[in-house]
């Protein structure tokens, strides 16, 4: 039904930056409305946790640990998230995912709301 698509990860060294970009589309029926939408990393071994949200309003919200060193955008057109990663450092190497809390229009106008994930996207910092 809907597929979040993610890029942009990569290697890179301490210091770097890397931008990911996540693009929500339907490939049957369509998206009405993308409520929040969101960055969340999972290191091996570790628990899956909130980098970064984003309403569909513009509001935001961070962990801690990537204030001002990680800026989270949406083009609600688009139907896109970004994450521009500053100042990277080695314990932000992780599997990085996009989440959507979306509402969603089937082929027969039945609307549900849907929360998707995207297939993950590997980063790592090299120190």
């Amino acid at each position: 039904q809907v597929q979040l698509v993610e890029s942009g990860g990569g290697l890179v060294q301490a210091g770097g930056s890397l931008r990911l970009s996540c693009a929500a589309s339907a490939d049957s029926g369509r998206i009405f409305s993308i409520e929040a939408m969101g960055w969340y990393r999972q290191a091996p071994g570790k628990q899956r946790d909130l980098v970064a949200a984003i309403t569909r309003n513009g509001s935001t919200n961070y962990a801690a640990s990537v204030k001002g060193r990680f800026t989270i955008s949406r083009d609600n057109a688009k139907n896109t998230v970004y994450l521009q990663m500053n100042d990277l450092k080695p314990e932000d190497t992780a599997v990085y995912y996009c989440n959507a809390d979306l509402l969603y229009v089937s082929i027969y106008d039945l609307i549900s709301e849907d929360d998707c994930w995207g297939q993950g996207t590997q980063v790592t910092v090299s120190s």
